[in-house]
């Protein structure tokens, strides 16, 4: 599938598709006045804190994750100025897009546990992993981690009989998650992900990723740009460290595409191993707010 057959599919499915009548939260007014700034050539600390403390909620979710044990600060950081400049303004960017995207849906959370921590959690691991590569742009591969995803609870919040098709899904060994997905809504969470990602105006690399994580094909498709497949196969890395941190069994993905997403990024399970242990702290710090 090409970049320009992705974008027509996913304009398809929201105008006139299955997603047509699933509510996409729209694209907050505070994450298009951060996108602004951050367009800019050289963007200004100042502007970036400005917005981050016009929403009370906000200010403190960035406070607490800056004075959280992810950054091991001697002295607490108190203002937002202070945390955007310990932080950096991308790494700030990604973490008010994670609280905008939380908060924008509204669901109860008992019906999706720990999604966030899941969400956080993978994606602090797609950075640390593209990290150890050279080209990859870590705050893009972050911002990935928050969104792949978040088509569960978009569905959950506005499909009937999805939770129902959440379980069946994560239970069922003779076809894939999105299989199960289409055989009952005749969509996906990829596709709606991706929608979402469209619809809060980040970068096509972040849409794509999202609409293709689950099709591993794409790593041996040139149509498909690099950056894009390097972000495929770096998710379901990630995915293999958080279940195997989280305790939830070896997945069925893993099983069958692992080796190809390592050989695909020539990155040896002895690193993946290293990265299991380096990953811990991090893991068991992460905070949601």
């Amino acid at each position: 599938m090409k970049d320009t057959e992705i974008n027509r599919e996913l304009d398809h499915a929201r105008d006139a598709g299955p997603v047509k009548d699933i509510v996409i939260p729209p694209c907050p007014e505070l994450l298009v006045r951060l996108q602004a700034e951050l367009a800019l050539a050289d963007p200004d600390p100042h502007t970036v804190a400005g917005i981050a403390a016009a929403d009370v909620a906000m200010t403190a979710a960035l406070l607490r994750i800056a004075n959280s044990p992810l950054y091991a600060r001697r002295e607490p950081v108190s203002s937002v100025v202070q945390a955007v400049s310990m932080l950096g303004v991308r790494p700030t960017a990604s973490v008010l897009t994670g609280f905008l995207l939380r908060h924008s849906i509204h669901i109860d959370p008992t019906l999706i546990g720990h999604f966030w921590e899941s969400s956080t959690r993978r994606s602090l691991a797609m950075a640390h992993i593209a990290k150890q590569m050279y080209g990859v742009d870590v705050e893009v591969a972050k911002t990935c981690g928050l969104f792949f995803h978040v088509g569960i609870p978009v569905m959950l919040q506005g499909v009937r009989g999805y939770s129902g098709t959440l379980v069946e899904a994560m239970a069922r060994q003779d076809r894939t998650f999105v299989q199960t997905e289409n055989a009952a809504h005749r969509t996906d969470h990829a596709v709606v992900g991706a929608i979402v990602a469209k619809t809060w105006r980040l970068p096509q690399v972040i849409v794509h990723a999202v609409r293709l994580h689950h099709d591993f094909t794409v790593l041996q498709d040139d149509t498909i740009a690099m950056n894009v497949r390097q972000l495929v196969a770096i998710a379901a890395i990630a995915e293999h460290l958080v279940s195997g941190h989280e305790g939830v069994r070896e997945q069925r993905e893993w099983l069958q595409h692992g080796a190809q997403c390592l050989a695909f990024l020539q990155i040896t399970e002895e690193e993946v191993e290293n990265w299991i242990d380096t990953l811990y702290p991090v893991f068991e710090g992460v905070v949601v707010a």
